[in-house]
C-alpha cells in the first residue's frame, strides 16, 4: 500500500515530517510559492541561492523545490495539485482525482468509512467529499500529506480522522463501508503480479467485520485470484489501463466490468460495459470471419476484463480469429471501448510487400500494432519505413500517418494498413 512504504520527501529520513510541518506553517507557504514561481520559470538556481541568503535552511528549500516539481506532475491527475503535497513514491501509486472520484460513488448511502493504507490521500479525498471517514497508514508522513490534501478539497462537512496503525491492528467497529490500496511495492521494488501487502486473502477476509469492501488491485491481476461473488472491474483512463477494483458482494452490481473515463476535467463521463465474461458457463461464443471495412482494437480495460464477446454483440462485429481480441464490422460503429480504424489495405504479412504499400500511400510516419505474432517492432518499422521516406511523400508533399497492424486472421500472420475513420477516402 502507498502508506506501508513511505519514503518521505527529498531524503527519507527522521526530518521528512519536520519538513513537512514547515512547509505547512505560513512562512513555508511562502517558500512554496516562491518555489514554485522559480520552478516555473526555469530559475531554480538563482532563486535557491536568493532563498539561502534569506535566511531560509538549505533541506527546507530543496523540499520546497521538489514540491514545485511534484506538484507540476501531479497537475495530470489533480485539479488542486498546487495545494497539495506529494512524495514521490506516493504520487506514482496514488489514484488520479477523477478516477477516485468514480470508485467513491459505489459508496453511496454507507455511512462511516475506513481508507486504508491511505498513502498521499489520492483516494480520501474522494471518499471524504460525502462521508466520515477513518484514515488509516503506519507511514505518519503520507498520513500527515494526505489528511492535509483532503482538506484541499473540503469546503464543508466533517473533516477525516487519521490514524498511524498497521491496517491489520485496527478495530473497524462502526465502519460502514472499507477501501483498501495494499501496497504493490517492497524494499524499492515492484512485486509480483498478485502479490501485494498486505495480501489479497486479508483484504477479501475484511468482509466479515465490514460487508462492503472495494479492494485497488494491479490491473494485471489473474481474474481467477477472486473470490466467486465478487465483482472485477478493469478501469482505463482513456486508451490507458490504470487499475482493477475488486467489489465484495455487498457492493458488486455485476460480474466483470470495464469502465472507460474520458473528458476530465471539464466534462467528467464514464462509460461502461458489463456481462459474465467470455469465460463464464455458457457464454455464447462471438463470430469469427474475415476481415470487414473497420477494424476495432477494443480498450485494454475490455480485454482485461474478458468482454470482447459482449463488446462483439454490442456493435454486431466478429473477431478476425479466435485467439485475437480485435474486432471487425463492415459498418462504422463508433464506441468508447474500443478504437475503431478504416482498413485501407489487408493481406497476409509479408514485409516488402507491406512496405511498398505503405509508400503507394504516402505514408510517412507510423502508429505500429502487433498483436499475435512475434518480432522487433523497432526492426519492423524501420524496415517498413526507410529514413528517407519519414521525411515527405512522393513528390514532396506531406504524407500520411497509417495504423499498421500485425496480427493473425484465421491463425494466418496478417497485416493492415489502417487509418482514421475521417481521414481522407
Amino acid at each position: 500500500m502507498p502508506g506501508q512504504t513511505g519514503p518521505g520527501l527529498t531524503n527519507p529520513g527522521p526530518t521528512a515530517d519536520e519538513a513537512i510541518g514547515a512547509l505547512l506553517s505560513p512562512a513555508g507557504a511562502e517558500l512554496l510559492a516562491a518555489a514554485a514561481a522559480a520552478y516555473a520559470a526555469g530559475d531554480e538556481l538563482r532563486a535557491g541561492e536568493r532563498l539561502r541568503t534569506a535566511g531560509h535552511r538549505p533541506e527546507l528549500i530543496a523540499a520546497a523545490f521538489s514540491q514545485a516539481e511534484l506538484r507540476a506532475r501531479a497537475a495530470a491527475k489533480f485539479r488542486r495539485a498546487d495545494d497539495m503535497l506529494f512524495t514521490r513514491d506516493g504520487l506514482e501509486q496514488a489514484s488520479s482525482e477523477h478516477v477516485a472520484r468514480h470508485r467513491a460513488a459505489r459508496f453511496t448511502g454507507r455511512g462511516r468509512l475506513a481508507d486504508l493504507c491511505t498513502g498521499i490521500g489520492g483516494d480520501l479525498l474522494a471518499l471524504a467529499a460525502g462521508h466520515s471517514v477513518l484514515a488509516v497508514d503506519r507511514d505518519p508522513v503520507h498520513l500527515r500529506i494526505a489528511l492535509h490534501n483532503a482538506s484541499a478539497y473540503l469546503d464543508a462537512g466533517p473533516r477525516p480522522v487519521g490514524l498511524v496503525a498497521d491496517v491489520r491492528d485496527v478495530d473497524l467497529d462502526g465502519i460502514d463501508g472499507v477501501f483498501v490500496d495494499p501496497a504493490r511495492r517492497g524494499g524499492g521494488r515492484r512485486l509480483p503480479t498478485g502479490a501485494c501487502e498486505p495480501p489479497l486473502g486479508w483484504c477479501f477476509g475484511l468482509v466479515e467485520a465490514v460487508p462492503a469492501v472495494a479492494v485497488k488491485a494491479a490491473p494485471g491481476l489473474a481474474r481467477t485470484a477472486v473470490p466467486p461473488g465478487w465483482e472485477t472491474a478493469f478501469v482505463a483512463d482513456r486508451r490507458e489501463l490504470r487499475e482493477s477494483v475488486l467489489y465484495a458482494p455487498a457492493l458488486a452490481t455485476a460480474r466483470r466490468r470495464a469502465t472507460v473515463l474520458s473528458g476530465w476535467p471539464d466534462a467528467p463521463r464514464a462509460d461502461e460495459l458489463t456481462g459474465p465474461g467470455d469465460d463464464a458457463v455458457g457464454a455464447p461464443v462471438p463470430r469469427v470471419g474475415p476481415p470487414g471495412a473497420f477494424l476495432y482494437d477494443p480498450s485494454p480495460a475490455v480485454t482485461r476484463a474478458g468482454l470482447v464477446g459482449d463488446l462483439a454483440r454490442q456493435l454486431d462485429a466478429w473477431q478476425i480469429d479466435p485467439l485475437i481480441a480485435f474486432l471487425t464490422s463492415d459498418d462504422l460503429r463508433p464506441t468508447p471501448f474500443a478504437r475503431p480504424l478504416r482498413i485501407g489495405w489487408s493481406g497476409p504479412f509479408e514485409v516488402r510487400e507491406l512496405a511498398r504499400r505503405l509508400a503507394a500511400e504516402g505514408v510517412t510516419a507510423l502508429d505500429l500494432r502487433r498483436r499475435g505474432l512475434a518480432g522487433d517492432v523497432e526492426a519492423i518499422r524501420r524496415r517498413l519505413l526507410p529514413a528517407r521516406g519519414r521525411r515527405s511523400a512522393p513528390g514532396g508533399g506531406p504524407g500520411r500517418t497509417a495504423v499498421v497492424v500485425m496480427t493473425r486472421v484465421l491463425d494466418r500472420p496478417w497485416a493492415f494498413i489502417c487509418f482514421e475513420p475521417a481521414s481522407g477516402p
